[in-house]
């Protein structure tokens, strides 16, 4: 009997969208309005948001354009393109700026030297008995946790999971684990946030409550997520080292496991002198701008530190940058790697950088790499374009699954269906109330998976309705950030996840297939912390 085959995950997401059209013909489309209304308790003007259906809508709106979708599920590929342009445009940075970077041996030697390492650290029996790889897993999960949590780090993991991923299939695991230790624990820290700007920050903002409050209860929820997220990727890598062929991934995967297939003696310690050239420009360039910003102030939540970053990274990078080249200039290049990653967290907290800068600074990785490597400018040219080439359908994911939202949207039916997913939240209790508003939040965040644009939307109606039952708005916050982090791991509208899939070249299928067990015990986690909101008196709520 022919084993049948699943489908190509472009086949699995056209045809989501075409069932997204035919969703059109059957939800009469709507929209919320922005009403200013009076309010009888306190006799002042209160703005709420209202729903009309389309042809119900009042005359203040305008032209409110939405038509059932037929051939639309075509175009719809090109206007997930230009939806999701900018991250489509990172991806083809980071892809050609890393190919670069990976044709000059670099990582090889970097993941060479890190696992002697962990070979020696492995001949003390504590750290035997611990496991090595246990750690490294650990620590990388808690930082981008972290990260996720403080400022919400999303895009970004599309560039680290290039670095992860080989490390992770060396060490004996597969691309799975490698992509856990990066995206899935960010948005671990993304959905228990403490700190993150474009979900707490705005939720609480149109909530009409002081910014970043709470915090206490949401730093025991990011714990207990975080804890729950490392134990599930510990024992899945652990099933996986013991035997590499139970991975789901482990024929897929022979791509990552040939390119770490780079035997010692291939890599030739050298130092070419337009290394040192590269050097000495770079260092030059963080010289000026560490004077012309000699203080950097870190904004984390409402609390900021000046501090002077750009002459501590601009040292230590000048430092190191005479080490490594005095050794090999592999080492240089992954120095930087690191001074990349440091400005990016730089950039990130102190200066509100966003994906262009981002993709700015890791172009800038590649030449540079190139450069010091002894490549032409036509070879580090040729070397980029291979790069984009190489990662270019992780790119075409993110637009066709972009289409998604674009035919759910020129259908007029998200509104319509946040409408009916909040009628149901009327004559209930408090908790069944609260974890109503968690299920519509995680129901949305399918469809809208944007943190920002769902706190836009919701907030202004979830808000007032915990008002009139009795809930706190804090208690409102919690449900939608629960609710807007997990189902962000499994949902295709989600270009992030669709682009971290692409680079890592995990089938969406694959992913599902792994992740929704993982994502369903998140769901009933969240379920249960959010009762305490509710039960108990906390801090700021």
């Amino acid at each position: 009997m022919k084993k049948r085959k699943v489908p190509h995950t472009f086949v699995i997401v056209f045809a989501i969208i075409v069932v997204a059209a035919m969703l059109t013909w059957i939800i009469p489309p709507g929209k919320y309005v922005q009403e200013v209304v009076p309010n009888p308790e306190t006799g002042s003007m209160d703005t709420v948001m209202t729903f009309h259906y389309a042809d119900h809508l009042p005359e203040s709106v305008g032209e409110f354009h939405a038509e059932p979708q037929t051939w639309q599920v075509f175009s719809a590929f090109y206007k997930g393109f230009v939806k999701q342009g900018n991250i489509i445009v990172f991806i083809l940075i980071i892809g050609g700026a890393f190919w670069i970077m990976n044709k000059s041996k670099a990582i090889d030697m970097g993941i060479m030297s890190f696992l002697k390492f962990t070979k020696r650290l492995e001949c003390s029996p504590l750290m035997r008995k611990i496991g090595v790889n246990n750690i490294v897993i650990v620590l990388i999960m808690l930082l981008f946790s972290l990260f996720g949590s403080v400022f919400g780090m999303s895009e970004e993991t599309i560039a680290f999971t290039l670095i992860i991923i080989p490390l992770s299939v060396s060490m004996g695991y597969d691309s799975i684990v490698g992509l856990c230790m990066v995206y899935v624990a960010a948005h671990i820290g993304f959905s228990g946030a403490m700190l993150n700007p474009f979900t707490i920050g705005i939720a609480q903002g149109i909530a009409d409550i002081p910014l970043f409050t709470g915090i206490g209860y949401r730093a025991v929820c990011w714990a207990v997520l975080t804890v729950v997220g490392i134990v599930f990727v510990l024992l899945y890598a652990k099933k996986v080292k013991r035997n590499p062929q139970s991975s789901i991934m482990y024929d897929d995967d022979a791509y990552w496991r040939k390119s770490a297939e780079v035997k010692e003696e291939e890599l030739e310690r050298y130092t070419p002198r337009k290394a040192w050239f590269v050097f000495a420009f770079l260092t030059v360039v963080l010289i000026i701008f560490s004077v012309l910003y000699p203080q950097t102030t870190l904004k984390i939540g409402n609390s900021e530190a000046t501090l002077p970053l750009l002459p501590i990274g601009t040292a230590v990078f000048a430092l190191l940058g005479v080490l490594t080249l005095r050794k090999t200039v592999h080492y240089f290049v992954l120095t930087l790697v690191f001074a990349t990653v440091y400005f990016l967290v730089v950039g990130v907290l102190g200066f509100d950088w966003y994906i262009m800068e981002i993709a700015s600074l890791f172009l800038v990785l590649g030449i540079a790499s190139g450069l010091s490597v002894d490549k032409s400018a036509s070879d580090i040219a040729k070397l980029f374009l291979e790069g984009m080439g190489d990662i270019l359908s992780a790119a075409v994911i993110v637009g066709l699954a972009g289409g998604i939202v674009i035919v759910l949207q020129d259908g007029g039916i998200i509104d319509t269906i946040l409408y009916g997913l909040s009628k149901s939240m009327s004559n209930m209790g408090k908790i069944a109330s609260a974890e109503i508003m968690y299920g519509i939040q995680t129901l949305i965040n399918i469809v809208i998976p944007s943190g920002s644009a769902k706190a836009a939307i919701t907030m202004p109606i979830m808000a007032p309705f915990s008002d009139l039952i009795g809930i706190s708005r804090q208690s409102t916050v919690v449900a939608f950030q629960f609710g807007d982090g997990f189902t962000n791991m499994i949902t295709p509208t989600s270009g992030v996840l669709m682009a971290a899939l692409g680079v890592a070249r995990i089938p969406w299928d694959k992913w599902v297939r792994f992740i929704w067990k993982f994502i369903l015990v998140l769901v009933v986690i969240g379920a249960l912390l959010l009762i305490p909101t509710v039960t108990m008196e906390l801090a700021g709520f």
